[in-house]
C-alpha cells in the first residue's frame, strides 16, 4: 500500500501486509508523568527547493499500484490512489503537517473553531473569499450540508463506507455571510476537524445516484491545484492537469501522471524513463544506490563496482555474480531456472548487457527514505485456541524482541530502527506515548512463567498429530495451496526439532478447522493493577518457569502449543516473511511451536485475516491523526450479531474489553484536547494488555525519484504540496536536507 503522505482521515482505514509493509509505566495511566511532545522518527525526504528554484512546466509520471474503482474517497473500493487524486484536486480544510498533526489549510479557511459549547457544539467555518469549484461557482454551505446529508447515515441509498463523525452533526447552516459555515453537532465531537476533509461538490453529494455513480469514474467539477483531465483505464493511468482557476500558488507541473506499475517492475520502468517517481522495496534500493556508486567511481563497473571490487550499499552485499543473478531471479519464476539461465553463456552475455545498461539509467535517481505513516504489527487471534487465553497472548508478547524484530526490517535501509510504543498514534503525533511497558518487554522467562500458569507445561503427553488438512491450534480456516517442493504435506512446524537459533524457518502451508467464541471481555482488569502493568501482565508471584521449556515442545491435555503463522506467498512480501521467521524462533525458545502457512496474496486478507483463519499474523494499519474516530473499530469488543455470527468490524484478532471502548466513547465525546488525549492513552494501555496487536516498527517508505525533481518523494506524514512539486531549474540546487541516500 502506498502512503504519500497520511491521508487527514481514514474513511475506511485499510490494513495492509508489509510488501516491499521496555519498562513498565505506573498503573495504566497512558503516560508519563511528563506530557512531552514527542518528534518524528525520521524527517520526510522530499529534496526540498523554494518556488523560484522549481522550474514552471513538466510533466510527473508517478508509480502507483493501480488505478482506483472509484474516486470517491467515501466509498468502500476507494484506496491509495484515490486519495492521491483526491488531494491534489478537492479542498480539505486541514493538512497534516510533519508531524502528523492537523493544521488549517489556509487556502480554503480562514478560520475555523468551536463558537459555542453549550447547550450544543458549534463550529464556525470562515472560508477564503477566492475559493471557487472549477465551474466558478463559490464553495459554500451548500456543499458543506450536501455532504453532511450523504454521509450522516440517515439515508441507505447512499453507498457510503463509513459515517463517523458526520452522524453527529445535528444541522449545517449559513452563517453571517456566504463565506461563514455554522455546523451544530447533537452530540460533542472532538474529532470535528476530520470532517469535510476532502469537501465533495454539492453536484457528487446531493443525491444517491450521484454519489454512487458520478464520482467513480470521472469528477467533473473540482477546487485544487490540479483537475482530472483524462482516467485511462485501457492504459492504465489517470492525468491531472493544472486547474485555469485555482486562486493559490500556481502548480509548477504542467501535468501529473499516476501510472498503474507493478512493484516489481518499477526499476526497469525507471531506467527507460517512462517513470520519474515510484515506491520501491529493497532490492532497487540496492541497484539504484549501486548505480550511484558505480558513478563515483571512474572505471567503476555497474555490476563489479568500482575498481572491480563488489558494489552494493549496506545490507545488500550483492557482488558480480549476485547482482547478475538477482536480474535473471527476477525475470525467472524460481532459483533452480535462474540457475540454468545463467549457465547459458550467450544470455548470460545479454543479461549482463541489459543489466548493465539498466544500471547506467538509474543514474540519475536517488532513493529518498523515510518512514511511513503506518506501524506493522504480529495479530494474535483470540476468538479460540490457546490464545483465547490472555496469559498465553501475553507469553507470546513477552517472548518477542520488538526492537530486534525493528532492526531486521529497517536498520539495512538506514532508518531508526525504534519499536512502535502506541497503537493509536505514531511518535511525533500528538497522542504518542509508549505505552507498552503495561505489558512489559521481552523476557523469556516471564513467558515460560505465564505458560506454566496457563497450563502448559514442557514434555507433557502429546496425541499423535492428524494428517494434513487436519486442525491447527485454535482456529479454522481454508485449506492453502501446497508450494512443497520436496512432497512434503507443504507444513513447516518450528519447535520440532531442538534447535534455537535464530534462523528463519522454511515456509510451507498448513491449514486447519475448529470453534470460535468471543474474547474476554476485559473485567478482569478492572481495579487489580500490579508491578505497573495490567493484571496478568506477569504470572502470578511463585510461578517457576521450567527449567527445561526452551528445549521441550509445550503440551496440555494431550495438545502441543502450536500457533497457525499465516503469511502471504507473493514476491514482494519477503521482509515480513523474515520477520516471521525470527518470532517463530524468538518463540521456539520459549516452548511455543509455529506452523507457518504461506497463502496468496489475494487471499491473505479476505480468507484468512478478516474472516479469521489464523493464529499469528502480520499486516499493518495506517496512522490516523484522529485515534478517537478512525481507531475505535479497529479496537472495539467484538459482539454478537442477530443471525449467531460475530460483528468484529475492524477488530481482526476478536480481542477487545468494555474498558477500551468506553474510553474511546469519553476520548471522542471530550472537547478538552488535554484530556481526550490523555484518555486516547489509557486506551492504548489497556489495549496493549490485552495482547491482541503487537505494534513493531513503523513501514519504511522508500521512493525512488528522478535527481531533478523537487518537493516530492517520502513524505513521512506530512500532505504533500502538489503545485509545488516540479523540476529544478537548470543550475539550481535543493534546500540542504536528508536527500540523497
Amino acid at each position: 500500500m502506498s502512503h504519500n503522505g497520511v491521508a487527514l482521515r481514514a474513511v475506511t482505514r485499510s490494513a495492509v501486509f508489509l510488501t516491499a509493509g521496555a519498562l513498565a509505566v505506573t498503573a495504566l495511566s497512558g503516560c508519563s508523568s511528563e506530557d512531552k511532545g514527542s518528534k518524528p522518527l525520521a524527517e520526510q525526504d522530499i529534496a526540498p527547493a523554494a518556488r523560484d528554484r522549481v522550474a514552471d512546466g513538466g510533466t510527473l509520471h508517478w508509480a502507483v499500484d493501480a488505478v482506483p474503482e472509484t474516486l470517491n474517497t467515501f466509498q468502500a473500493d476507494a484506496d491509495a490512489t484515490t486519495t492521491t487524486v483526491a488531494q491534489a484536486v478537492l479542498p480539505s480544510m486541514y493538512r497534516l503537517d510533519a508531524n502528523g498533526r492537523p493544521q488549517i489549510n489556509p487556502d480554503y479557511l480562514e478560520s475555523a473553531k468551536v463558537v459555542e459549547t453549550g447547550p450544543k457544539q458549534v463550529v464556525l467555518y470562515k472560508l477564503n473569499q477566492q475559493a471557487v469549484w472549477s465551474d466558478g461557482r463559490e464553495i459554500g454551505a451548500a456543499d458543506f450540508a450536501a455532504q453532511w446529508r450523504a454521509l450522516s447515515g440517515k439515508d441507505s441509498a447512499y453507498w457510503t463506507a463509513r459515517n463517523a463523525g458526520y452522524e453527529r452533526i445535528e444541522k449545517i447552516e449559513r452563517g453571517a455571510n456566504d463565506l461563514e459555515v455554522k455546523v451544530t453537532f447533537a452530540r460533542p465531537y472532538a474529532d470535528w476537524r476530520s470532517l469535510f476533509s476532502p469537501l465533495y461538490p454539492k453536484d457528487v453529494m446531493g443525491t444517491p445516484d450521484s454519489f454512487n455513480d458520478s464520482a467513480r469514474k470521472k469528477l467533473k467539477v473540482t477546487a485544487g491545484p490540479f483537475q482530472v483531465k483524462k482516467v485511462d483505464r485501457k492504459g492504465e493511468e489517470i492525468t491531472l492537469t493544472r486547474n485555469p482557476r485555482w486562486w493559490g500558488h500556481p502548480a509548477k507541473l504542467n501535468e501529473i501522471v499516476l501510472r498503474a506499475v507493478p512493484r516489481d517492475e518499477r526499476a526497469t520502468a525507471l531506467a527507460v524513463g517512462s517513470i520519474e517517481l515510484a515506491e520501491v522495496g529493497p532490492e532497487a534500493l540496492g541497484r539504484i544506490s549501486l548505480a550511484a556508486r558505480t558513478a563515483a567511481t571512474p572505471g567503476g563497473s555497474p555490476v563489479a563496482g568500482p575498481g572491480g571490487r563488489p558494489a552494493h550499499p549496506s545490507g545488500s552485499n550483492l557482488g558480480a555474480a549476485d547482482a547478475l543473478r538477482s536480474w535473471a531471479l527476477a525475470h525467472k519464476d524460481d532459483e533452480e531456472a535462474a540457475d540454468e539461465e545463467l549457465s547459458a553463456s550467450q544470455k548470460k552475455r545479454r543479461a549482463l548487457a541489459a543489466y548493465a545498461r539498466e544500471q547506467a539509467a538509474l543514474k540519475g535517481y536517488e532513493v529518498r527514505r523515510s518512514l511511513e505513516p503506518a506501524y506493522t504489527q504480529l495479530a494474535l487471534n483470540g476468538a479460540s485456541g490457546p490464545l483465547a487465553d490472555e496469559r498465553v497472548r501475553r507469553a507470546v508478547a513477552r517472548a518477542i524482541d520488538r526492537k530486534a524484530l525493528a532492526g531486521v526490517v529497517l536498520k539495512p535501509l538506514g532508518l531508526p530502527a525504534v519499536p512502535v510504543g502506541s497503537h493509536l498514534a505514531l511518535s511525533g503525533q500528538d497522542a504518542y506515548a509508549d505505552n507498552s511497558g503495561a505489558l512489559g518487554g521481552q523476557d523469556a522467562k516471564e513467558a515460560r512463567a505465564l505458560l506454566a500458569d496457563a497450563g502448559w507445561v514442557p514434555g507433557g503427553p502429546v496425541e499423535k498429530e492428524k494428517k494434513k488438512g487436519d486442525k491447527a491450534a485454535g482456529t479454522s480456516g481454508h485449506k492453502a495451496e501446497r508450494d512443497s517442493a520436496d512432497g512434503d504435506d507443504g507444513t513447516y512446524i518450528v519447535g520440532e526439532d531442538d534447535k534455537s537459533d535464530d534462523k528463519d524457518p522454511r515456509d510451507r502451508r498448513s491449514s486447519g478447522d475448529g470453534p470460535r467464541h468471543l474474547a474476554q471481555d476485559g473485567k478482569q482488569y478492572a481495579n487489580k493493577l500490579k508491578q505497573g502493568g495490567a493484571p496478568g501482565a506477569y504470572a502470578p508471584k511463585g510461578t517457576a518457569a521450567p527449567a527445561d521449556a526452551a528445549t521441550k515442545v509445550l503440551a496440555k491435555n494431550g495438545k502441543a502449543l502450536a500457533l497457525r503463522f499465516v503469511l502471504p506467498s507473493g514476491p514482494g512480501s519477503g521482509p515480513l516473511r523474515t520477520v516471521a521467521g525470527r518470532i517463530s524462533a524468538m518463540l521456539e525458545k520459549v516452548g511455543i511451536r509455529t506452523e507457518i502457512s504461506k497463502v496468496s496474496d489475494e487471499s491473505y486478507f479476505k480468507d484468512h485475516i478478516a474472516s479469521g483463519q489464523y493464529d499469528l499474523a502480520l499486516y499493518s494499519w495506517p496512522a490516523s491523526a484522529f485515534p478517537a474516530t478512525d481507531a475505535r473499530p479497529i479496537f472495539a469488543k467484538p459482539v454478537p450479531a442477530a443471525d449467531g455470527s460475530l460483528n468484529v468490524e475492524q477488530n481482526y484478532t476478536r480481542v477487545g474489553t468494555d474498558q477500551v471502548d468506553q474510553l474511546f466513547d469519553q476520548a471522542v465525546a471530550t472537547l478538552d484536547e488535554g484530556k481526550s488525549r490523555s484518555l486516547i492513552r489509557k486506551a492504548d494501555a489497556r489495549i496493549w494488555a490485552a495482547a491482541g496487536s503487537i505494534p513493531l516498527y513503523q513501514r519504511p517508505q522508500l521512493t525512488a525519484v528522478k535527481k531533478d525533481v523537487v518537493n516530492a518523494g517520502s513524505f513521512g506524514f506530512q500532505t504533500p504540496v502538489y503545485e509545488d512539486m516540479g523540476f529544478l531549474k537548470k543550475g539550481a540546487k535543493p534546500a540542504a536536507g536528508p536527500t540523497g541516500h
